[in-house]
């Protein structure tokens, strides 16, 4: 039987770099369908879906509130056409009453060792409207490989250049930030890979750059050594969230080829000033992950953070305005305190400002989040800072005797060049 995967698209905020990244969720969820079912992708953030392609059954897997939308008027197609269409990912677990209204199935949890019922049930003309697995995680040995193989690998690459695969070497996660869903999606107790299992994944992955989306890695020192440890040999480049800050890690974190991290700054204190640098010692890049807006910030706090980031040599920054996602401790504030005023989950970007800021108005938070991006960037662009970042890695590359190109513009030994000339 042929099942039609969609990834729905959804629209980049103003000032985002252009790239795609192939997403990960569907890769991880068709892994799991049992070996019958054929599977056929569209990520329509790369390219249209052809209704008229042939199908048995539809599965729409949404990963950002911003795709719900976007997600439902597919399914109101497909059921036009007499198709049952069943969804899951991460928005559908946060949006799942509404997604339901939408739907045929809903699918709600981790897809290891559920799928062989969902697809008996729909073969026999009986699939439920809800498989709510939320609060029973697999057995995290049963996750596998993911099927990279369903991706048209064409569409990933920037102007002839590779771009990262995601990945992930665990789940869960033990820490509970106030305005993240984790521990509602995923629960509470940190779970890792084992680590032969991650290393075979690794080692099938063809693309030698790679985005580790564990929410963060700096969870158990133990293991996170032992992994950096494994991977030293597979000679990969990857990006993260927060390693931990502890010499012998980032030691053998660079030496398992990270490239940069993603750490968050929220405040000016000299211990986020340290730990930058720290990550520079170590041959580690920075893009800081700036949130605005939250109720302990003023005006003159928001400011002083902006010229702070400016003094701590950061490779990158990404900034975000404090959004109310559904099953998250900031959302039941805000709504028992009655401060959202914008209910369109398209608006639910991070980049828009939908409830009602403690110490500022709407529209005033709004300017200092536009103001952020063009203060950090004004001396260059963040495509220039990027394409810096890249060269980097390639150069490491080719030391490693890793580097592939995918374009005979990108050969030449002067690469910091070569790759603004040719990504562009």
């Amino acid at each position: 039987m042929i099942f039609k995967l969609i990834y729905p698209k959804w629209a980049k905020l103003e000032g985002q770099t252009t790239f795609t990244l192939p997403p990960h969720g569907p890769v991880v969820m068709a892994a799991s369908l049992p070996d019958y079912v054929t599977v056929s992708f569209t990520d329509e953030n790369v390219e249209d879906i052809n209704f008229d392609e042939p199908c048995d059954f539809v599965g729409i897997s949404m990963m950002l509130t911003v795709q719900a939308k976007r997600g439902w008027a597919i399914a109101a197609e497909y059921r036009k056409r007499g198709k049952k269409v069943i969804f899951g990912g991460i928005c559908t677990m946060l949006h799942a009453e509404e997604t339901m209204e939408h739907a045929d199935s809903v699918f709600l949890g981790e897809s290891e060792g559920r799928m062989e019922e969902v697809f008996s049930d729909f073969l026999k003309g009986q699939l439920k409207p809800l498989y709510n697995y939320l609060s029973q995680q697999p057995p995290i040995e049963l996750v596998g490989p993911a099927r990279r193989d369903i991706l048209k690998r064409e569409l990933y690459n920037h102007k002839g250049v590779q771009m990262v695969d995601l990945f992930h070497a665990s789940r869960g996660c033990r820490f509970s930030c106030y305005p993240c869903a984790v521990s509602y999606l995923g629960g509470r107790c940190f779970r890792p890979r084992p680590i032969d299992k991650v290393v075979e994944e690794l080692e099938g992955i063809e693309n030698n750059r790679l985005f580790i989306v564990d929410n963060s890695l700096a969870q158990n020192k133990e293991w996170e050594m032992e992994l950096f440890k494994a991977m030293i040999p597979l000679k990969k480049k990857w990006i993260s969230h927060t390693i931990e800050d502890d010499p012998k890690v980032l030691d053998l974190a660079a030496q398992a080829g990270a490239w940069y991290v993603y750490q968050a700054v929220f405040d000016t204190s000299d211990y986020i000033k340290e730990r930058i640098k720290r990550y520079h010692d170590y041959g580690i890049g920075v893009e800081g992950t700036i949130l605005l807006g939250l109720d302990n910030q003023s005006e003159d706090d928001i400011k002083r953070l902006i010229d702070f980031l400016l003094e701590i040599d950061l490779d990158l920054a990404e900034f975000t305005v404090l959004t109310p996602f559904p099953h998250t401790k900031v959302y039941d504030d805000m709504i028992r305190q009655n401060r959202i005023f914008d209910k369109d989950w398209n608006n639910f970007n991070a980049g828009k400002v939908v409830y009602q800021p403690a110490q500022m108005s709407p529209e005033r938070l709004q300017e200092l989040y536009n103001y952020a991006w063009d203060t950090f960037y004004k001396d260059e662009t963040q495509e220039a800072k990027m394409f810096r970042l890249f060269s980097k890695v390639v150069l490491r590359e080719m030391e490693d005797n890793t580097y592939r190109p995918r374009n005979r513009g990108l050969v030449n030994k002067s690469f910091g060049k070569d790759v603004v000339r040719n990504m562009k």
